[in-house]
C-alpha cells in the first residue's frame, strides 16, 4: 500500500513540473538586441533582461549578478 501511494506522489508531483526547460537555450532576443551580446556585461545583460524579459532594473541587476555578469 505504501508502494503505491508512493508512486502516486511521484506521478503527481512529476505532472506539475511541465515548464519548459530553457537552460543554455540560444538568446534570441539579446542577439537581437547587441550583435555581439556579453551576458558577463553588467550593462548589456541589464538592458537585455529589461528589454527581453521585462524586468526591472532592480531584479534584472540581481539576476545578472547571480548569472556573474560584472
Amino acid at each position: 500500500m505504501r508502494a503505491l501511494v508512493l508512486i502516486l506522489l511521484a506521478l503527481m508531483t512529476a505532472a506539475c513540473n511541465q515548464a519548459q526547460d530553457i537552460t543554455g537555450s540560444t538568446p534570441v532576443c539579446e542577439m537581437r538586441t547587441y550583435s555581439s551580446f556579453n551576458p558577463r556585461d553588467m550593462n548589456q545583460c541589464v538592458a537585455a533582461c529589461k528589454a527581453c524579459d521585462r524586468g526591472t532594473t532592480v531584479t534584472c541587476t540581481t539576476s545578472c549578478s547571480l548569472k556573474g555578469a560584472r
